[in-house]
């Protein structure tokens, strides 16, 4: 006698309501799935979810909320490319990683994703078309990056101790409707002094659209397996299109109705200005700030090329990017001027 295939379990999703977070809980949710939320000071967004009011740096209550738990996907991270936060980025992106490691531990979880981040292997160098035997950065460019790759490193030999089967996912440059950073950021300069363009557009760089980073994580749910290539490994997961950053900052950009981008500043300029802000901030301010593009850190990746193949994902996840660059591109501009 055929036995059916029992119902999936429920999904727990640390840092639920930011902006990749909520697009996984609702994917979730809209597939059937019940859903945990984990997150601080979070207004809850749908009724069919659970919300609970809870940092990930907090052991024992995630411990508990995994209890009867399937999946975790573990989405928390505090990102900031200046230092001044790098105490929370360290507690949260590693340490709080590791409470997560813990909890599936203790709460027999099935299976965890991870997202980690493509920057894990970036040393302020060009990657043109990297893929995962890439090792990882071994110049400290930020404690974001360090944290991340801690965290990663980490999840990946929990993997091998067999008990939950984990794998970690590399996004790059995510983009799309509901977007709390890279988008508001964008908006704020157009808005006022005007975008000025950093460097020159002969670097290239990958972005990805929210559909296909929330398509990922659940085909790397639904893979993940004992005894399968899956468990264990890294992904990057871009849409597959580079293009120049500032291409496509003024794609979007003319997509919502503003100019072209026509301002520009000389690639040591920025640095040097980035570098006096950094200076600026680290005797004026501590903890998390508002992200606005004037780090070194991020002027050096505005001008390299990190672009990476995808090739792994496309053929261990059997998934890919559904949504066309351009097509994000209109989609997520019609969102924000409707």
């Amino acid at each position: 006698m055929n036995h059916p295939e029992p119902a999936a379990g429920p999904v727990l999703v640390t840092g639920g309501c930011g902006f990749i977070g909520s697009a996984v809980v609702r994917a979730f949710a809209d597939a059937g799935r019940e859903v945990r939320v984990v997150n601080p000071r979070c207004r809850p967004f749908r009724d069919d979810v659970q919300f609970l009011d809870l940092d990930i740096r907090n052991g024992a209550g995630l411990a508990e909320a995994c209890n009867g738990v399937e999946t975790v996907v573990h989405c928390a991270s505090v990102v900031q490319t200046r230092n001044t936060a790098q105490h929370e980025m360290w507690e949260v992106n590693h340490g709080g990683t590791r409470n997560v490691l813990d909890a599936c531990r203790r709460g027999r979880v099935r299976k965890l994703v991870h997202i980690s981040s493509a920057s894990v292997v970036y040393e302020g160098r060009d990657l043109e078309a990297g893929d995962e035997g890439l090792p990882y950065a071994k110049a400290s460019l930020s404690a974001y990056a360090d944290s991340k790759i801690a965290a990663e490193q980490d999840v990946l030999e929990f993997a091998a101790e067999g008990s939950t089967s984990a794998c970690a996912l590399r996004p790059h440059l995510v983009f799309g409707p509901g977007d709390t950073r890279f988008l508001p950021n964008i908006l704020r300069r157009a808005d006022g002094a005007g975008i000025r363009e950093v460097g020159t557009r002969s670097k290239l760089s990958d972005f990805v659209y929210i559909d296909n980073v929330v398509d990922a994580i659940m085909a790397a749910e639904d893979q993940l397996e004992p005894g399968t290539p899956v468990c264990g490994q890294a992904y990057f997961v871009t849409n597959g299109e580079p293009i120049a950053f500032f291409e496509f900052v003024e794609r979007l950009l003319t997509a919502m109705g503003y100019p072209p981008v026509r301002k520009r500043v000389p690639y040591w300029l920025a640095y040097a200005g980035a570098g006096l802000v950094e200076a600026f901030h680290s005797v004026v301010r501590t903890g998390e700030t508002s992200e606005d593009g004037l780090s070194r850190f991020a002027v050096r990746y505005l001008n390299t090329h990190h672009y990476f193949r995808i090739d792994k994902a496309r053929r261990d996840l059997h998934w890919r990017p559904r949504t066309a660059l351009e097509q994000g591109i209109q989609q997520t501009a019609a969102a924000v001027t409707r």
